[in-house]
């Protein structure tokens, strides 16, 4: 069940009666990190709500969307302040049980300390390539995880080798802060249960920061790669203006979940860096020319509302994708959505992975800390070579990039792959063979 919440639009009300710039203002706190930030989030919000001994009944860490509010459409809300720390692992070779023990503890206090929801905390932790390759034995094949790569021609990310990436999500600045600060030695508690400082285990290579709901990116629109008119529309959760993570874009928890082996009940996550250039977005391109880019061609403004709220098409999306080469040659454009469904399975046309995708100002720049939980890496690869478009680059009036989705407004920057292990193996898991 989800929660019994009277809707995201209520609930979500409540928080844009709030100042301009004390939204902003908290934004920049989860943004800046450290105990000045929280000190000072902690005396303008509310507590987070507490949690308790053994009341996180989950078996995946990946299994939020009960514990999420849901908008009126139903689909599910995904909280507001995120951050993903990345960490090497400080011991060599493989983790002690010393070692393991003390994550896992650490875990568990944040677990204790705040309610496993949107209103509390939600996290998970994945770990790499990189790292288990320290082991002798080998992932089994009911996992597939590969070292990340460049998924286009025109893509020149950076690989990370991070060995771990900790995912935290709340709709409190100071939740997120808090638990990150407590992890790592800022403080010896969160929201007032002792926590084991990780940093004795765990070195913190980087930190990515980022926001998503109605009204944020409005509220964090002065920044580069957005105009300066200020052009994103108030109610937008996203910096392209759009809402997209309506439920049948959505694979559900079940769908992601890996049913075999030893990670069993556990999932693959895999972490984007991606700026964002909306220069010629906004500056260029009209209403619609831009909902053909995000949906499809034969997409109108009128079939998806302001930001997107209405939908993604007027089809029914299990028929998607429609025919994108007659787009293509018709109006000499094709959608992203259109081109993300071909990623879909089985006859049903089934949605393979969840996006819990965040915008960002880190480095001031607008940005997109792209997040995907997914059975396998393999299902994020097939829909990002579908978005890719390359057999639609041929056509008269689609290049690589041009009139091809919204490719030409996003660059990669970094990409890293990861496999999230049920709650049961979280922490340092060994590889033994199954």
């Amino acid at each position: 069940m989800a929660c019994p919440w009277s809707g995201e639009r209520s609930v979500r009300a409540s928080r844009r009666d709030d100042s301009v710039d004390r939204r902003t203002f908290l934004r920049s706190a989860v943004a800046i990190g450290g105990a000045s930030a929280l000190t000072a989030c902690l005396d303008r919000e509310q507590p987070p709500e507490p949690g308790g001994e053994d009341v996180v009944d989950v078996e995946g860490q990946h299994e939020w969307n009960d514990h999420l509010i849901q908008d009126d459409e139903g689909a599910f809300v995904a909280p507001e302040h995120h951050v993903v720390v990345q960490a090497d692992y400080r011991g060599g070779g493989e983790p002690s049980e010393g070692d393991r023990e003390l994550l896992e503890d650490a875990l568990r206090s944040l677990e204790n300390a705040f309610d496993w929801s949107n209103e509390g905390l939600l996290f998970v932790v994945g770990y790499s390539p990189s790292y288990f390759d320290r082991f002798t034995d080998t992932l089994s094949d009911a996992v597939h995880l590969p070292e990340p790569r460049a998924l286009a021609e025109f893509e020149d990310p950076e690989l990370d080798s991070y060995d771990v990436a900790m995912h935290l999500a709340s709709d409190r600045a100071g939740a997120v802060l808090e638990a990150e600060e407590a992890l790592f030695g800022g403080r010896e508690t969160a929201n007032g249960v002792d926590v084991s400082d990780v940093s004795r285990v765990l070195s913190k290579q980087e930190r990515r920061t980022g926001f998503v709901g109605e009204g944020l990116p409005a509220d964090n629109q002065d920044v580069e790669g957005i105009p300066d008119s200020e052009p994103v529309h108030e109610d937008a959760p996203l910096y392209m203006g759009f809402h997209t993570n309506h439920d049948t874009n959505q694979a559900t928890e079940e769908a992601v979940t890996i049913q075999e082996g030893r990670f069993a009940g556990g999932t693959t996550m895999q972490v984007s860096k991606i700026r964002l250039e909306l220069d010629d977005w906004y500056g260029s391109l009209d209403e619609r020319e831009r909902v053909q880019r995000m949906f499809t061609a034969d997409t109108r403004p009128e079939d998806v509302g302001e930001v997107g709220e209405g939908g993604q098409t007027t089809e029914d999306p299990r028929n998607l994708p429609p025919d994108l080469h007659g787009h293509a040659e018709e109006y000499g454009v094709v959608g992203h959505g259109g081109k993300a469904a071909r990623g879909r399975k089985g006859e049903e046309r089934r949605p393979t992975i969840i996006r819990r995708d965040f915008n960002t100002t880190d480095e001031g720049h607008a940005g997109v800390h792209f997040v995907s939980v997914q059975r396998e890496i393999s299902d994020f690869v097939k829909v990002r070579q579908g978005i890719n478009g390359g057999d639609l680059a041929e056509i008269d009036g689609i290049g690589e990039r041009e009139n091809n989705g919204i490719l030409a407004f996003m660059d990669v920057r970094r990409r890293g792959n990861y496999l999230v292990p049920p709650r049961r193996h979280r922490a340092f898991p060994p590889v033994y063979p199954e």
